[in-house]
């Protein structure tokens, strides 16, 4: 299985394809709809990467696609502006998902 990468700017398309991963780069709703549908009906995607600029403009429908399929596999990865998240993003996740203080 291979990995493509949706984003949303040339730089970390560019920097991925030195990689070895294949991707798009897209900008509005329905072309970043389009892209990861057609990523998901390509049988040998085991893992789409998106930039996580497109989980704070489009939450609802990242999180539409994720509750509906289970393959591939929805990761959002920060870009070369590095990640909008806080420093202690996985203990937060982990205390709302089991309800535990870490």
């Amino acid at each position: 299985m291979k990995m493509y990468l949706i984003s949303d700017n040339v730089d970390t398309l560019t920097g991925m394809r030195l990689a070895g991963i294949d991707g798009v780069v897209v900008h509005e709703r329905e072309e970043l709809r389009r892209a990861i549908e057609a990523a998901m009906d390509d049988k040998t995607v085991g893992i789409i990467l998106l930039t996580e600029k497109f989980g704070r403009e489009f939450p609802d429908l990242i999180d539409e696609i994720k509750l509906e399929r289970t393959m591939p596999l929805l990761i959002e990865i920060p870009d070369r502006h590095g990640t909008g998240r806080k420093k202690d993003f996985i203990t937060s996740y982990v205390n709302e998902a089991i309800g535990l203080k870490l």
